[in-house]
């Protein structure tokens, strides 16, 4: 995810610590649901869920985008999992951009980016038969 090492030190540590995790990070075969958007800055980002018993038991997202938007999805699946889809859905972007606690104003759109897929892949997962 990061690219250029010089970017490491404009980038706070807490942020890099949470990409370089990688926990939440990859795709995933079979999953309940699952979604893809492009957002307005060409971000990509996907999400997957496991849901089991309407309780989100497994997640994880893929982006090919910058450090910033790679922490916000991770921090989106954070608040996610081990959660029913009701509370999943109550996740917003201001959770996401309050947890992370120094995300640049000028990437507030990467924490949309990443709720708004998490959305649409519980939306997957509602609209199956």
């Amino acid at each position: 995810m990061i690219d250029n090492p010089e970017d490491i030190s404009t980038i706070p540590q807490n942020i890099i610590d949470l990409v370089r995790d990688n926990k939440y990070f990859g795709q995933m075969n079979d999953p309940s649901g699952s979604a893809y958007i492009k957002g307005a800055c060409g971000d990509q980002m996907e999400f997957y869920i496991v849901v089991e018993s309407s309780k989100i038991t497994d997640i994880k997202f893929y982006t090919d985008g910058c450090i910033y938007t790679a922490a916000c999805g991770a921090m989106a699946c954070a608040l996610t999992v081990e959660k029913s889809l009701q509370e999943a859905l109550n996740v917003s972007a201001g959770q996401v951009i309050s947890k992370l606690k120094v995300l640049p104003e000028s990437h507030t759109h990467c924490a949309i980016l990443a709720v708004s897929t998490l959305y649409k892949a519980i939306a997957d997962y509602l609209l199956k038969p």
